[in-house]
């Protein structure tokens, strides 16, 4: 059985009618699952930033960033939220300390007291998970407001003024033309779509066709020396960031020195053999006996030592 101990990391008060006697309402479950949601994704989203080298999250990643729930308190339902610390023998590589969450958490924290006292988000808050944070108290009605905080901290509260200004700068994304060019380092055959590296930070999803799925895979499989272009529809973030190619117009394999990439060019030796059929049979019959041993001398003259 894996040893270890339970740690709050935060805590949500619901308050209103029907969270009276430290009843928590099921219906407001989804409010947990959509608090567990917003805090994995902003915690991927800030390692990612802090390891811009790495393209994979460490292995145990979601565990570290699981949530649970072991019981209610009163004010007026009180969900204290816990992670699972393991004992040092099975932490291996991690902090004792649930880092991930608690970083996550804090960010969240200062997010929703910024929406309370109307001032700028905090910089380092990836903007794309915005509609995530918009999502977050939409089951809850006119009159009731859910706190939060992280451990030992006041809390701050998520009303409908908050709800209101987070969908209004939630605002949806746009689709314009795109024409792009990067390395195709991951592929899905099923789902047809794969991912295209534009620089070694940034990546974006690309859904593709049936007809390019050759395209796709030779990308993929000489991806050291083969780009891919691709030219069609994009979907952008409001700031202007291409999030994903929903529709492709074309795709085009290119070389790293800029030559377009056929597929279904004969390989070189191929080449050289249909040039050697055309050279007559007695031709190759005046060529010496040692030239492959001797090829300098024929090519460049001079004595032999």
């Amino acid at each position: 059985m894996m040893s270890g101990q339970w740690k709050e990391v935060a805590r949500l008060h619901f308050k209103g009618e029907r969270f009276r006697d430290h009843a928590l309402d099921l219906t407001a479950l989804s409010e947990l699952r959509q608090f567990q949601k917003m805090v994995a994704e902003t915690a991927k989203a800030l390692w990612r930033k802090a390891h811009p080298d790495r393209e994979r999250l460490p292995p145990h990643f979601e565990d570290r960033t699981r949530l649970c729930l072991r019981r209610i308190e009163e004010g007026s339902a009180a969900a204290p939220l816990e992670v699972f610390i393991e004992e040092p023998e099975q932490r291996e590589l991690w902090e004792p300390e649930p880092v991930e969450v608690n970083e996550a958490i804090d960010l969240a924290y200062r997010v929703f007291g910024a929406l309370h006292e109307d001032t700028s988000l905090p910089d380092e808050f990836p903007k794309e998970l915005l509609p995530e944070y918009a999502r977050w108290g939409q089951g809850l009605s006119e009159d009731e407001v859910l706190e939060f905080a992280p451990s030992a901290r006041s809390a701050t509260q998520i009303t409908s003024r908050e709800r209101e200004r987070l969908t209004a700068l939630a605002e949806p994304p746009y689709e314009d033309e795109v024409d792009v060019t990067g390395q195709v380092l991951e592929a899905d055959v099923r789902q047809r779509k794969f991912q295209l590296w534009l620089d070694d930070r940034t990546s974006v999803q690309v859904l593709f066709t049936e007809d390019q799925e050759a395209k796709v895979t030779t990308g993929l499989k000489d991806h050291k020396t083969v780009r891919l272009s691709a030219r069609g529809r994009g979907e952008f973030t409001p700031e202007g960031a291409l999030q994903r190619i929903i529709s492709v117009e074309s795709l085009t394999l290119v070389t790293d020195e800029g030559w377009v990439y056929d597929e279904n060019a004969p390989a070189i030796e191929d080449e050289l053999a249909e040039l050697a059929k055309e050279i007559p049979a007695e031709s190759w019959a005046k060529l010496p006996s040692d030239l492959t041993d001797r090829l300098d001398y024929y090519l460049y003259g001079g004595t032999e030592e």
